[in-house]
């Protein structure tokens, strides 16, 4: 594991010389709100809960993506907590990569299919609004970024996703959790079910712009082409859950 978040820390240190992909906007380069200051995960014994938490400098979640008009070369902007959970406690089957929970805005398109974050009666209108996602990250130099959500063949009968994913051929799932953005924090509310009930992990805070690539398959589904901060500065993932 740690030799894998030292790549992964190699590979976003060098995102900066690479540049921020296709249709990132500019401004979010230098927005405050994606500047993290500090972030926190807090058990809650009695409601047996985990809120994870990101402090920024702005204003959390205002700085959202601009709509591209298709999926191919969608905009995705996320909040991201890399974790050193095993992919079994989040519904995936066990496989290499970095178990992360991704807050997500990105208004080209809707992958949370369950959920009616907006509650306006559609269901497939609610991508600009943040959301929750479990991912499993993986390298990837063939992006600028050097880093990808990990796909896999359809029909590949070894791949176990959670009966919330969204049905794309990634290790992505959209399990429905809270999210809720307030003045300068953005906190997301975990069931310690949904994660086995583990509480002795590690993790990190990342802001990051990510774009979908439906088009070339020398490209990943979704890759990270810019990261705005981290909230150990290593990507070291210094950080425990704190028992209340």
């Amino acid at each position: 594991m740690k030799n894998i978040l030292f790549s992964v820390f190699i590979l976003l240190t060098s995102i900066a010389v690479f540049g921020q992909g296709n249709n990132a906007n500019p401004s979010f380069t230098n927005s405050l709100d994606l500047q993290i200051q500090s972030t926190t995960a807090t058990f809650s014994k009695d409601l047996q809960q985990i809120v994870f938490k990101i402090q920024v400098q702005g204003t959390a979640g205002l700085s959202k993506p601009t709509a591209y008009g298709q999926l191919n070369g969608a905009p995705v902007l996320g909040y991201v907590f890399p974790t050193t959970l095993s992919p079994t406690d989040v519904g995936f089957n066990q496989t290499s990569g970095i178990v992360a929970l991704a807050l997500t805005s990105h208004p080209d398109f809707d992958d949370t299919p369950l959920w009616d974050e907006n509650f306006d009666n559609n269901f497939e209108n609610d991508g600009l609004v943040w959301h929750a996602h479990w991912v499993i990250l993986e390298n990837n130099t063939a992006v600028a970024g050097g880093l990808s959500v990990k796909e896999f063949v359809q029909g590949d009968t070894t791949v176990k996703l959670p009966p919330t994913n969204p049905g794309m051929p990634m290790y992505m799932d959209s399990p429905g959790y809270s999210v809720v953005t307030k003045t300068n924090t953005i906190k997301v509310i975990v069931p310690a079910y949904r994660i086995n009930n583990k509480t002795n992990f590690n993790f990190d805070a990342v802001a990051a712009y990510m774009e979908v690539n439906t088009s070339n398959p020398a490209y990943p589904m979704l890759g990270v082409y810019a990261v705005y901060s981290v909230a150990s500065g290593n990507l070291s993932l210094p950080y425990t859950v704190t028992i209340n």
